[in-house]
């Protein structure tokens, strides 16, 4: 026995079975009835069909402003936010960023420039000639690099040619130096050379104005010498900075006696 689709439907009780008609247009009817024109350009921008447009769609957000997020992080965050950063137009130029080097728990913190084309290649601050004097400066206060000191730049990135950093650079790169010293906690802060020490401390005074004082940055005391890049060429001046050296050295054991508990 062939069961057919009408016994399926009996069977489930859906029969009979209803069909619409088409309903049947009369061409006089057909005729009268107006089709609108369709809107033109003009018509169809119009201000209620703009402004649910632009409530559907939001406006751009302004950038973040990253110096928050920095302040917060600990020092893996913090060098992979360096590595990454895209700031400014320095990223497209640079071999890598050079972040710094040395004891993260150090009481001297030494602050240079930018790294030059070695410290690009090599993502170390203060190598080769300039590098070398600025070890045997450390040696004569009995210090040295690694050991309860830490090196960085005020900028990550070599700039090309090794020109002075721009503005728009070093207001890109400061937190990332402002966060360093947080995480430090350094008893002194060493400006190595004029643009450091006008950046570290935000003024357009020369170094010899600078040298031999006291300075801060943020609650950290500054002291200002010259870059041993430029000692390099100007041999007379380093006996000024073995001045600068010792008065560094002597503020130390006076903040490091102050630190101590008295007896």
């Amino acid at each position: 026995m062939t069961v057919t689709r009408i016994d399926i439907l009996r069977e489930l009780e859906l029969l009979p079975v209803w069909r619409l008609r088409e309903p049947v247009v009369n061409a006089a009817e057909d005729a009268s009835v107006i089709e609108p024109e369709p809107q033109s350009v003009a018509q169809a921008a119009s201000p209620a069909a703009t402004m649910e447009t632009s409530a559907a769609v939001p406006a751009t957000a302004a950038a973040p402003d990253r110096h928050p997020l920095i302040m917060q992080m600990d020092w893996p965050e913090l060098k992979q936010a360096v590595a990454a950063c895209e700031a400014c137009s320095l990223a497209s130029t640079r071999t890598q960023t050079v972040f710094g080097v040395g004891d993260e728990h150090a009481e001297w913190l030494f602050v240079g420039e930018a790294p030059g084309a070695e410290e690009d290649k090599r993502g170390e601050p203060f190598v080769g000639a300039a590098g070398q004097l600025l070890d045997n400066m450390l040696g004569a206060i009995q210090l040295k690099r690694g050991e309860n000191v830490y090196i960085a730049n005020v900028l990550k990135c070599r700039p090309p040619q090794n020109r002075d950093p721009q503005g728009e650079e070093v207001v890109k790169c400061d937190p990332f130096l402002k966060r360093q010293v947080e995480l430090i906690k350094p008893k002194l802060i060493v400006a190595l050379g004029r643009f450091a020490a006008q950046s570290v401390l935000a003024t357009e005074q020369s170094i010899g104005a600078l040298r031999g004082k006291l300075h801060d940055y943020h609650g950290v005391p500054v002291i200002v010498t010259y870059h041993p890049a430029y000692l390099l060429r100007n041999l007379p001046d380093k006996a000024k900075a073995w001045e600068d050296l010792c008065f560094a050295r002597a503020t130390m054991r006076n903040l490091q006696s102050a630190d101590s508990p008295a007896s």
